[in-house]
């Protein structure tokens, strides 16, 4: 598909039956409406390389890494009045007169800026929805950032530079990060925030992907062109999964 000006795609995510990306060099954001086969929505970033992006399964939250801006950006569904009920004395109509039935309602979006280290990419929200925790490359730190407040809450020194990606288990009680230049994969205690253990993975690691049961997480290794199989019970590599050249991204996909 011609993305036209919405240059540098990259972040992918499907909820609600349609494809939310990213596209760096345009700095927007949109969706994909699979069954129409067109570009539905788009909106601006202002943020330099939004890299990675999360939906919200209600599509009410969307959130961004901006990699080159070292910032991370919540975006919400609003719902806005516009004009005001007839004879109402308050405002005026909206162009056109105003609705039959009273006031109009019109959907928008509030961002918010976050600042946090020097190249925030792989990100993950919490299970339970409350946290963002993001891996800054170019510090080695993870930022924790309370949603509710839209505020960092803790820098966590992490020694993760370079980093590549971040995913929590599905339980909420260890965060896994991959980097691309180190052998192994860091497993943060989520509750304690602490580095837990490394696991030797290879020369480098990418994409993280949980399997839907919990019970294992498979990790691009991608200069040794295999895609590791960690027991999360164990914390040890159980299997590989010859993959081909310079695996990356991971997805489970339906037959």
């Amino acid at each position: 598909m011609n993305l036209g000006p919405l240059r540098g795609p990259h972040g992918l995510r499907v909820v609600g039956g349609k494809v939310w990306f990213t596209a760096e060099g345009a700095k927007v954001i949109g969706s994909y409406d699979q069954l129409a086969n067109y570009i539905d929505w788009v909106l601006g970033t202002g943020q330099n390389r939004t890299h990675m992006i999360f939906v919200s399964q209600d599509m009410q939250r969307i959130v961004t890494a901006n990699v080159s801006s070292g910032t991370m950006r919540i975006i919400e569904k609003t719902t806005q009045r516009m004009g005001a009920p007839p004879n109402s004395g308050v405002g005026g109509p909206p162009p056109g007169g105003p609705p039959q039935g009273g006031m109009q309602r019109r959907t928008d979006w509030d961002q918010t800026v976050i600042k946090v280290g020097n190249g925030p990419e792989g990100f993950d929200v919490s299970p339970d929805g409350k946290e963002i925790r993001v891996a800054n490359d170019q510090d080695g730190t993870v930022s924790v950032i309370d949603i509710a407040r839209k505020t960092v809450s803790h820098t966590l020194q992490a020694n993760v530079r370079g980093a590549n990606r971040l995913k929590f288990t599905l339980d909420g009680k260890r965060v896994l990060i991959s980097t691309l230049g180190v052998p192994d994969v860091t497993v943060l205690d989520a509750g304690t925030r602490a580095a837990w253990k490394r696991i030797p993975v290879g020369r480098g690691a990418a994409g993280i992907l949980m399997q839907p049961d919990g019970a294992r997480a498979y990790v691009a290794c991608t200069p040794d062109d295999y895609v590791a199989i960690i027991d999360l019970k164990s914390l040890e590599v159980t299997g590989k999964i010859h993959a081909g050249k310079w695996p990356d991204g991971l997805a489970w996909a339906r037959r």
